[in-house]
């Protein structure tokens, strides 16, 4: 993580060649410095951020004003920073029972967003939570009184807690957090806020600053999905081929406890959807040995989702585990303790990250928090079987290669697809794969929860959510599709993406039947095509050509009067 000098160096930097976003920040203090913090961190991640900066004070105004410079710059996401400091000032002056000061602080933030979802539905805030300040009026008995400013405070931050996890664009960026790592006399220099009305200090900039662009780069559908772990002394103490399964240090004692808790950490990662592989240099019985008979091991074989375990280079092996679970390097963190392989990996395969693990095991997890290696946008319970999935994909890898023919290996599969519109069960699936999928995604138009609720229900669009289930499993929702009215004859494919772990199995060929098939019955003659090259969706480039689209200018038309049903190996459920 740069720090902040260095972070104001990157504005210098020719930054036009990067994804565009358009950002506002607005605050309640001076926020000059946070806005170059943000704009810097921006180039770290690989975007343009196009940062429009209200004036000192002017967040309720902005908002509530239809012909405000905020409104006429249309960001697409607002940062909003209201301070601690503030809050304390407001509850000073607050005339009512005290213990409605959170309540009532809510509503009013409640009403900022929903102004500003009123203006735009697809507008993304990020708002920074309260940092906590103890006036100590009450002392330590202030988390008995609930009218008390720090009761009030910690309250408010539950209630925008519960706020956030129901309204999908509001999202909150945890500078908490950061106060509470490096100290409150870091975070705040009293004298700096008395002359300036600066809240944060130069330290706190750059933490604050990645951690908003962890959100932004999330909603952008950049982010970690795939965790690769070495063993021997990263997983455990000790070397399993030498030391021997009885002697590796994992339990509740000594250095065995950092690798006990390190093990719950990847257990909690895992049970929240992010892949987890091994790719150790060991003999594979050896290296499973604990996984299957060790009584302090937390991590089982059953979490881990690829296994590759030889004396076969890392590099080699890690290139293996992403042919296997096919997604991008630029998606995987590799952990080893061993300053050899990490940097052989960074050589070779520099779109992966490969944290730079501390020497002593201790200090690994303290270390990892700091990172913030795998922010998201959205959860759902399908994420917690994303393990089994890629481990069945695994053995349909291993099935393959049996065969000579492809098409006696599709068919071998037994596969069945449940095709429905999006709904209140599955919208929030369909959501999270539109947030996630790069690779096979035609246009890359990113969607949350509130968006496809509203697209569901528009007269002129038709959804489809298809689901594929083979005989090794259930991959669960895989594939999207949004097609949009544009005439009489003519309908046109805003969105068809698909999760890249089921490609080569003839679901595109299924998916264009049934909406070809759709389309015919509904009267029109034209689907309508496009394609938006981004970085990572080169893979689709000759998607609709390969599909029998004609060229229409810049888009890509199907004649539907023509279409006859391509060959396909799955069954509609």
């Amino acid at each position: 993580m740069k720090d902040f000098a260095n972070l104001k160096r990157n504005l210098k930097k020719d930054a036009s060649a990067l994804k565009p976003i358009k950002v506002a920040l607005l605050g309640d203090t001076a926020t000059q410095f946070l806005a170059k913090a943000i704009q810097g961190a921006g180039y770290e991640y690989g975007y343009n951020l196009q940062l429009w900066e209200a004036d000192f004070n002017q967040i309720e105004r902005q908002v509530a004003d239809p012909s405000s410079e905020l409104h006429e710059y249309g960001a697409e996401v607002i940062i909003i920073f209201q301070s601690a400091h503030k809050l304390l000032g407001k509850y000073n002056k607050f005339k009512a029972n005290h213990t409605a000061f959170a309540a009532d602080e809510l509503n009013g933030i409640k009403a900022l967003y929903d102004t500003l979802a009123s203006v735009d539905p697809k507008v993304k805030l990020i708002y920074y939570n309260y940092t906590e300040i103890d006036d100590n009026v009450f002392g330590n008995y202030a988390n008995k009184v609930t009218s008390s400013f720090l009761f009030q405070l910690r309250k408010l931050n539950v209630l925008l807690m519960e706020h956030a996890a129901d309204v999908p664009n509001f999202h909150i960026c945890d500078i908490s957090s950061v106060q509470n790592l490096v100290g409150k006399a870091a975070f705040f220099q009293p004298s700096v806020y008395i002359n300036s009305e600066m809240i944060l200090s130069i330290e706190v900039l750059a933490p604050i600053a990645y951690k908003t662009l962890g959100i932004i780069s999330a909603l952008q559908g950049k982010f970690n999905k795939c965790v690769i772990l070495d063993l021997d002394n990263t997983t455990w103490g000790g070397i399993i081929g030498d030391d021997g399964i009885e002697n590796i240090q994992i339990g509740a004692l000594g250095i065995g406890k950092a690798f006990s808790e390190f093990q719950y950490w990847v257990k909690k990662l895992k049970n929240r959807g992010i892949i987890v592989a091994v790719c150790s240099k060991n003999t594979e019985s050896v290296a499973m040995e604990p996984f299957q008979n060790h009584p302090d091991m937390v991590l089982k074989m059953e979490d881990i989702a690829v296994f590759v375990a030889n004396w076969e280079n890392k590099v080699d092996n890690i290139r293996k585990i992403q042919g296997i679970l096919n997604i991008g390097f630029d998606s995987m963190v590799f952990l080893d303790d061993n300053p050899f392989e990490r940097n052989m990996v960074r050589e070779n395969i520099p779109q992966l990250t490969v944290p730079e693990l501390p020497e002593d095991p201790a200090e690994y997890l303290e270390y990892l928090y700091t990172l913030n290696l795998f922010e998201t946008v959205s959860f759902t319970e399908d994420d917690a079987a994303r393990t089994k999935q890629y481990q069945v994909e695994a053995q349909r890898v291993t099935l393959f290669e049996k065969f000579t023919n492809e098409d006696d290996f599709l068919q071998n599969l037994d596969m069945v697809s449940v095709v429905e519109p999006f709904t209140k069960f599955n919208t929030p699936r369909v959501a999270q794969l539109s947030q996630r999928s790069n690779q096979f995604n035609l246009r890359t138009v990113r969607y949350t929860e509130a968006d496809l609720e509203t697209l569901a229900a528009s007269p002129d669009h038709f959804t489809f959510s298809f689901t594929l289930e083979d005989k090794f499993g259930n991959n669960g929702l895989i594939c999207v599709l949004i097609l949009q009215q544009q005439s009489a004859e003519a309908l046109f494919i805003d969105t068809w993406l698909m999760s890249c772990r089921v490609l080569k199995r003839g679901m595109e060929n299924f998916t264009l039947n049934t909406i070809a098939n759709f389309a015919q019955q509904k009267g029109y003659k034209y689907l309508k095509g496009e394609y938006l090259a981004t970085p990572k969706n080169g893979m689709v480039a000759d998607h609709y050509s390969k599909l029998g689209f004609e060229p229409d200018g810049d888009h890509w038309l199907l004649n539907l009067a023509q279409y006859q049903n391509k060959k396909s190996f799955i069954d509609k459920k």
